[in-house]
């Protein structure tokens, strides 16, 4: 069975990151949701922008360096991505999704971190 996951990292992470800012986009902002949505927004497009440094990088620790960044910001989204369902549960299921690739971009940077051991 072929599935349909984008196995280029960095045009996966830069669709993980466009997909929350879509989600984003539709929230009825307020005073708690405001915070929320900005840090969300912040770890989430982080996640590729530091994906593509560590393609970049000048050195093997560089690159570790990047990587484990990959993951931080990957592990703070999945947080922010249940506190954003706190505000709007209606959208759980979309939210579920993205959580669900979140962990799975935790997973492979956890991989590639420990291959570089």
């Amino acid at each position: 069975m072929k599935n349909n996951k984008i196995y280029n990292l960095e045009e996966r992470t830069a669709n993980f990151g466009e997909s929350v800012i879509d989600l984003c986009k539709n929230i009825k902002q307020d005073v708690i949701t405001r915070s929320i949505i900005n840090q969300l927004i912040k770890s989430s497009t982080s996640i590729g922008a530091n994906y593509m440094e560590a393609n970049s990088a000048s050195s093997k620790k560089d690159f570790r360096n990047k990587i484990f960044i990959c993951k931080k910001e990957a592990q703070e989204t999945k947080h922010w991505l249940r506190m954003i369902l706190k505000c709007i549960p209606e959208s759980k299921e979309r939210v579920n999704i993205l959580s669900q690739e979140c962990q799975e971009l935790i997973l492979i940077f956890g991989k590639i971190l420990s291959s570089l051991r």
